[in-house]
């Protein structure tokens, strides 16, 4: 099988995994808050950096070099976390994903006064393109009621697209073990003051499931870093808006949920601006950065391992083998 063709194959199947774990947040969600299943998923996801932090042997301290930018990073990261379960547990998931595909478009913004970068004509007007399609999935002016659910999806794609331009400007000069512990253990810490005030107890089956959370989220991350060691970024990245049909389907399945005509138009918009987007991030002297294409991970909510830091730590394990 040719590698891109691989490459492809994996990162579908692991962004079918990521969509499943969103139907298990969603799940939760109707009997929990967001607090509280942040909560555990982050507990479930310590063994994963303890793994990270036993195999990384380089001398060091665990002392960010950039501290200010790792603290807003961490912040950023908790809050996209926690707005965006807090959105799967409100609104359709096909809805969810609409907005949340503005990612890309809101991190190319970003970029330029963080990052230096050169947004030309043709991504500038893609971004705007694209940002349409988020009105259109909205429809302001239609009659229909905004929720506090669509405003936490709106924030978590702002804050998800913070934190992946943070972590491009300081990933360079930052260890693996710090970019991830330290979202982490703000998700742990935040999170574990919170629940004083909102747990609820919680059975078997359902701390059952937030171990599925957990099991899909490493399955989801250890898919997409197969896909990038077999393909380009400019192959793997778009396959992250195959979430769509999963969203559509399971929301079907599950929720009883159907995607309205707005939901289907915007989300292709947004779909195809991303998609420009990320083809003219790959096309030579174009971009000095590529943004979009470097941030290789889903939303980072501080409560997984990101697949950069991931893929650093195969590669080396490559190199010393």
């Amino acid at each position: 099988m040719h590698t891109n063709l691989r490459g492809a194959l994996l990162s579908l199947a692991a962004f079918g995994a990521y969509a499943t774990h969103d139907v298990v947040v969603k799940l939760l969600g109707e009997s929990y808050t967001a607090f509280q299943i942040m909560f555990f998923s982050g507990l479930m996801g310590f063994p994963l950096v303890t793994i990270m932090l036993m195999g990384d042997r380089r001398d060091g301290t665990l002392i960010p070099a950039h501290p200010w930018w790792s603290a807003l990073r961490s912040v950023s990261a908790v809050t996209t976390g926690v707005m965006g379960f807090f959105a799967f547990s409100q609104l359709p998931l096909a809805q969810c994903y609409a907005i949340f595909f503005a990612m890309p478009l809101l991190i190319t913004l970003m970029a330029i006064p963080m990052l230096g970068e050169k947004v030309g004509i043709r991504r500038g007007v893609a971004v705007v393109v694209g940002l349409c399609g988020v009105l259109i999935v909205l429809r302001p002016g239609a009659g229909d009621e905004y929720s506090i659910g669509h405003l936490a999806a709106i924030g978590a794609a702002v804050t998800g697209a913070m934190t992946s331009v943070i972590v491009r400007k300081i990933g360079s000069e930052e260890r693996s073990v710090v970019l991830m512990l330290y979202p982490m253990v703000l998700t742990f810490v935040a999170m574990g003051a919170i629940m004083p005030f909102v747990y609820v107890p919680m059975s078997v089956s359902h701390l059952g499931l937030t171990a599925v959370m957990a099991f899909l989220g490493m399955l989801g991350a250890l898919g997409i870093i197969a896909a990038y060691r077999s393909a380009p970024a400019v192959i793997v990245a778009p396959m992250q808006y195959s979430q769509i049909i999963w969203a559509a389907l399971y929301g079907w399945l599950f929720f009883n949920e159907s995607v309205d005509l707005y939901t289907a138009v915007g989300s292709a918009v947004i779909i195809a601006s991303g998609i420009y987007i990320v083809l003219r991030e790959g096309t030579p002297l174009v971009s000095q950065n590529r943004p979009v294409l470097e941030s290789r991970s889903r939303m980072d909510t501080g409560t997984q391992p990101r697949i950069s830091s991931w893929l650093k730590r195969f590669d080396r394990s490559g190199d010393q083998a």
